[in-house]
């Protein structure tokens, strides 16, 4: 059988040749949608169990209503737009690097696009989500009730080495900065749980589960699995108070 190809956009970014096509997987006869980064795939719309459940997980991991989520990745849309299937969501901010990758949903090339981008609890925003928590937050800025990231393929497989000091213990207190008070942060992961990452969240987190998410794969016939990572801010909203007092005290 011929599998035909589709390309619906390319261009060069600054980490290399970004590529979306749509083709017919003879494998399950339907349409599916792919990224490539160079000779790399990076996502398919075949697979989406797992970037759902990064959503799922981490915000039945979060208490309370008027939740405000951070989507570190946008990719084919799939976590973010599990995020707003979530009605506790009162505001989504989704951060991408590339520009690219935004316009795509913005000229609605992508299944979920519609629903993502005319939801208005949606923000779009080109930046380097890396970066972004590495900076402290701003004063005003209450913090996140759940921080999602889909970026790297794992701690350990990185798309971009300067991502690397993410996964280090201060890597993830920086992060842990930009959350509420027992705020939730989770992270998807193309590897099995890796007990050397999960020391790390120990260190850093209250809560630390790694979630494997098994799926059919209907390409090999057989089950993938993925990991999902979840862990609570270990802050209170007590201690916050108090921290945010004695700074007005010092000013």
């Amino acid at each position: 059988m011929i599998t035909r190809f589709e390309e619906l956009d390319w261009q060069k970014t600054p980490i290399g040749e970004l590529t979306l096509r749509r083709r017919t997987e003879p494998a399950v006869g339907q349409e599916i949608y792919e990224v490539r980064l160079g000779d790399e795939y990076l996502m398919s719309s075949l697979f989406t169990v797992a970037e759902e459940e990064l959503s799922n997980l981490g915000l039945a991991a979060v208490g309370g209503d008027g939740l405000s989520v951070l989507v570190g990745g946008l990719g084919l849309g799939y976590t973010a737009v599990a995020a707003l299937r979530d009605e506790r969501v009162a505001s989504l901010t989704v951060v991408d690097r590339l520009g690219a990758v935004i316009s795509w949903h913005q000229r609605r090339l992508l299944p979920v696009s519609a629903e993502l981008v005319d939801d208005p609890r949606t923000s779009l925003v080109e930046d380097d989500f890396f970066a972004l928590v590495r900076a402290a937050p701003r004063g005003d800025h209450p913090g996140y009730s759940a921080i999602l990231l889909d970026v790297d393929h794992s701690p350990r497989h990185r798309l971009d080495p300067t991502h690397a000091d993410l996964y280090t213990a201060d890597g993830l207190r920086a992060l842990d900065r930009h959350l509420a008070a027992a705020g939730v942060f989770a992270l998807w992961s193309d590897d099995p749980p890796d007990e050397d990452f999960m020391g790390l969240m120990h260190a850093v987190f209250d809560d630390a589960v790694a979630h494997v998410v098994d799926f059919a794969n209907a390409v090999t016939g057989g089950t993938s699995s993925n990991t999902v990572y979840v862990a609570r801010s270990r802050r209170t909203a007590d201690a916050d108070a108090t921290a945010g007092h004695a700074q007005k005290v010092a000013s």
